[in-house]
């Protein structure tokens, strides 16, 4: 379990990213935390050691990353894992059979598949409903309920979730609320605040920047919640490598700077879809056509690099995303360079066809991740991705 100081918490974003969780190297005093690649520790006697036994309990590297994440996010204790399914896992595993789940019904492909088809076998039951209609997850609640799950914005059709009104409905029903914030991240958005009792993060994706790592963090400030965490953690083992955490938190330390990018080009690139003929939709918070803007507004102070669009062709779609150029047909998303994918046919796929339906996740839906390229770049690859032949 790692705590993270006080006086992380206190000063602003950007100087946390760079300094949070670093802890002075004692042997040369290296300005970057350095990879401490080993599996075990030497120990001075029996019961006399450093405060380091075994590297699946704890790890210098690991825990330097676990401090910053949980600094940038205003909590206290940090989990690091080896994928952001892993810390899913890890919370799935705060509960028992019998247990009920309240979550979001346009959750990550991988998410649901976890859900459903692993849980759901080991005697946990799901309700799924839109997270952004309060009522609808206040009426889901049952005596069972002890987790209500939620992403926002959602992957890949950009729905908000009204946090502090469902961290009210957790808390009426004595339910944990967990929030996936990999989409926004702490630079836009942090929940904890707002009332969320665990924040989840893929690392592999803003966090890390560089699409060079998996990884996944959770983050709490909660004492109780970060006790049974950190013997999950422990037990499990599903711990992220020293030279992955390293590169995570090489990447944290240029957030601020990515996301600002990210966010600029972001809406620079949503705006001009709006006025594409070919598009029909544009689903990304930061427009005032979407119906969830004002609630954007409040909880965010950014929007970021996610665009999702509909083109109302599934041939169209297709040509689209193996057209672009710069635009890199490929699955994850949040790195600094741009990406393109279909939903339907790759992070959405396991999710059954009549859900997705529900959703208006269709097969001609497009999601991008918006890069760090030059804007101009972006929207001439865009522009003759959907033109006309």
């Amino acid at each position: 379990m790692t705590r993270i100081a006080d006086q992380d918490i206190t000063r602003r974003f950007a100087t946390r990213a760079v300094h949070a969780g670093h802890v002075g190297d004692p042997l040369s005093g290296a300005v970057m935390t350095p990879i401490y690649q080993t599996s075990t520790y030497i120990q001075d006697g029996l019961g006399r050691h450093k405060g380091f036994e075994y590297a699946r309990t704890r790890n210098p590297t690991r825990e330097a990353l676990e401090r910053n994440v949980a600094a940038l996010e205003g909590g206290h204790h940090g989990f690091a894992f080896g994928s952001g399914l892993a810390a899913l896992d890890a919370v799935m595993t705060l509960l028992s059979a019998g247990d009920h789940v309240v979550s979001g019904e346009n959750v990550y492909g991988g998410s649901h598949r976890q859900m459903t088809h692993i849980w759901s076998r080991l005697g946990l039951s799901f309700t799924f409903v839109d997270g952004g209609d309060t009522a609808a997850v206040a009426a889901a609640i049952t005596p069972a309920t002890k987790i209500v799950y939620a992403e926002t914005p959602t992957n890949p059709m950009m729905r908000l979730c009204d946090l502090a009104a469902t961290a009210a409905i957790a808390q009426r029903a004595g339910a944990l609320l967990v929030v996936d914030n990999t989409f926004a991240t702490p630079f836009f958005q942090q929940p904890l605040p707002l009332g969320a009792d665990i924040v989840l993060h893929s690392t592999t994706k803003y966090l890390n920047g560089h699409s060079d790592m998996i990884g996944g963090l959770l983050v709490t400030d909660r004492d109780d919640v970060a006790e049974r965490l950190g013997f999950i953690q422990n037990s499990v083992g599903a711990v992220p490598g020293p030279f992955d955490c390293w590169l995570a938190l090489r990447g944290t330390k240029t957030l601020a700077l990515r996301m600002r990018q990210h966010d600029a080009s972001g809406r620079r690139i949503a705006e001009w879809l709006t006025q594409q003929p070919r598009v029909r939709k544009v689903y990304y918070p930061g427009l005032p056509s979407h119906p969830q803007y004002e609630l954007a507004c409040r909880q965010m102070t950014g929007f970021g690099g996610m665009i999702s669009i509909e083109l109302g062709d599934v041939a169209f779609a297709r040509r689209v995303v193996e057209r672009t150029r710069i635009f890199a047909l490929a699955e994850s998303l949040g790195g600094v360079e741009s990406l393109i994918g279909h939903p339907a046919s790759m992070t959405h796929a396991s999710v059954p066809r009549e859900m997705r339906a529900r959703m208006g996740l269709t097969d001609s839906l497009v999601r991008l991740s918006v890069g760090i390229e030059d804007v101009d770049d972006l929207i001439a690859d865009l522009d003759q991705a959907l033109a006309d032949d």
